[in-house]
């Protein structure tokens, strides 16, 4: 299975290629992130000599009672502006005659937007169980539509349970099969965390949450994380791939199908290739002596 990158490319290669440029020039981008993300790079007011860089979230609003402006405010310092472009949540800027001598890296992190808004909220409960506070409360993030992350605490773990929603009837009998690797994982490595998944209705965990999804086309996915996963030393690497969950799987759905699509189509042409191999020749008359035919 492919991991997806956490930044965003498009993001990463503009910034990068404007940051070293001999000299300033203007950039008018708009992009697409998953989750609904959408980036603006522009210059304010025409000024070549500066950046702005903009997202619009649909979760920014669920993650800003978890931190999310302090956390922007530790990454990108003065770089974050106090307020955004309008029709935007977040804005970066970035002036180019005072950038910092290792550009890429700062390209690199400004590409990183999304998934730092994001960590927010798990980095405030994965200090939570580190502190061995259980959560009074469960942390709802709507971060796609119609579908929602739920993160609580305990003493021992941190469980995030995934409600996501599939519009093809094929996708839910490719997504168990997924599913059931990530169920079963656990027995050939030890050290994963435990993954529990269902259809229809929501799990016991989400008892009287609001606005909860049901149906045959609804499932959940919880992910029970121990110390091991969201101490400081893996802390990183766990919301990096966590975060990205819903994306990496239905990335892979669409993945399988296009394969099964292609392998249907060869296997077609080769029947094809046979049928017209196996057409009788064309019936002709023999003729034997006269007014006789065979």
């Amino acid at each position: 299975m492919i991991l997806l990158e956490e930044n965003n490319r498009v993001i990463y290669e503009t910034l990068k290629a404007k940051f070293n440029a001999a000299k300033p020039e203007s950039v008018n981008i708009a992009a697409v992130d998953f989750d609904g993300v959408q980036y603006q790079i522009s210059n304010p007011d025409g000024d070549k000599g500066v950046i702005n860089l903009s997202a619009k979230m649909r979760m920014y609003e669920d993650l800003v009672a978890h931190g999310v402006q302090d956390l922007l405010k530790r990454e990108y310092g003065e770089s974050l502006l106090d307020s955004p472009e309008e029709g935007f949540d977040v804005t970066l800027r970035f002036e180019l005659a005072s950038l910092p001598s290792d550009k890429e890296a700062m390209a690199k992190k400004a590409s990183l937007l999304k998934r730092n808004c994001f960590a927010s909220v798990f980095e405030k409960y994965f200090k939570m169980q580190e502190a061995e506070t259980a959560s009074d409360k469960t942390a709802i993030v709507h971060y796609h539509e119609e579908e929602a992350v739920y993160i609580s605490a305990q003493t021992d773990r941190v469980t995030v349970i995934f409600s996501t929603l599939f519009k093809d009837p094929d996708d839910i009998v490719i997504g168990k099969v997924f599913l059931q690797e990530f169920k079963d994982a656990r027995k050939a490595h030890q050290q994963a965390p435990q993954v529990l998944f269902s259809y229809g209705e929501p799990p016991a965990e989400l008892s009287g949450q609001p606005n909860l999804l049901r149906g045959d086309n609804i499932g959940y996915v919880t992910f029970v994380l121990f110390p091991r996963h969201t101490n400081p030393a893996n802390r990183e690497n766990t919301i990096n791939l966590i975060h990205q969950f819903r994306t990496y799987l239905h990335y892979h759905i669409k993945c399988s199908k296009a394969y099964l699509h292609s392998r249907m189509r060869s296997k077609t042409s080769e029947f094809l290739k046979v049928l017209n191999r196996a057409k009788p020749e064309a019936m002709t008359e023999k003729k034997f002596g006269v007014g006789k035919r065979v």
